[in-house]
C-alpha cells in the first residue's frame, strides 16, 4: 500500500505543478495544449487513485472520496468543454471554472495533507483523529488559497480568449 500512496502523491504533485503552469498561461491568454492535457489526465488519475487510499470497499465514505468524486465530475465537464465543444460560446467559461475548481480541490487536499504530515505545520494546527486540522492558522491558509483561486479564476475568465485551442 505504501508504494501506491507514493505513486498517488507523486501524480498529485505533478498534476498541481502542471495545473499551476496552465493557470498562469491562461491568465496570460496563452493556451498550452500539451501541458493542459497532462494536467487534466494527471488530475483525473489523482482523483481516481484517491478512491483506493484507503479502499472505499472496506471503509466508510470519507470526505476525500467526496472531493475526489466532485473533482472527477468537474474534470469530465472540463474535458467535454475543451475537447468536444472546443471552448465555443458558453463552454469557455465552463472550462475555466471546472478546470480551476479541480485544481483548487487538489491544492485544498495538499494543504490538509501538509498540515497532517509536516511536523512544523502540525504544531501550528494540530489534528485530533479522526478530525482534520483546524484552528486559525489552518483556516487562514485555506482562506488565502481560496481567495487566490477565486481572484485568478476571475482574471482568467476576463482575459482568456483562445483563437483556437487544440
Amino acid at each position: 500500500m505504501s508504494i501506491l500512496v507514493l505513486v498517488h502523491v507523486i501524480i498529485s504533485l505533478i498534476a498541481i505543478v502542471a495545473g499551476l503552469i496552465v493557470m498562469f498561461a491562461l491568465l496570460g491568454s496563452r493556451s498550452m495544449p500539451g501541458l493542459t492535457a497532462a494536467f487534466l489526465l494527471l488530475t483525473i488519475l489523482t482523483s481516481a487513485t484517491g478512491f483506493i487510499i484507503p479502499p472505499l470497499v472496506t471503509e466508510k465514505l470519507l470526505p476525500s472520496h467526496i472531493i475526489g468524486g466532485l473533482s472527477l465530475v468537474l474534470l469530465a465537464i472540463a474535458c467535454i468543454a475543451l475537447y468536444v465543444m472546443r471552448l465555443g460560446g458558453i463552454w469557455r467559461p465552463v472550462y475555466i471554472v471546472t478546470a480551476m475548481v479541480s485544481l483548487y480541490l487538489n491544492v485544498f487536499v495538499l494543504v490538509i495533507q501538509s498540515f497532517l504530515k509536516v511536523p512544523a505545520l502540525q504544531a501550528l494546527a494540530p489534528a485530533v483523529a479522526p478530525n482534520p486540522p483546524s484552528g486559525p492558522v489552518f483556516a487562514a491558509v485555506q482562506g488565502l488559497v481560496l481567495v487566490f483561486f477565486v481572484v485568478v479564476t476571475v482574471g482568467i475568465w476576463r482575459r482568456f480568449r483562445p483563437v483556437r485551442f487544440a
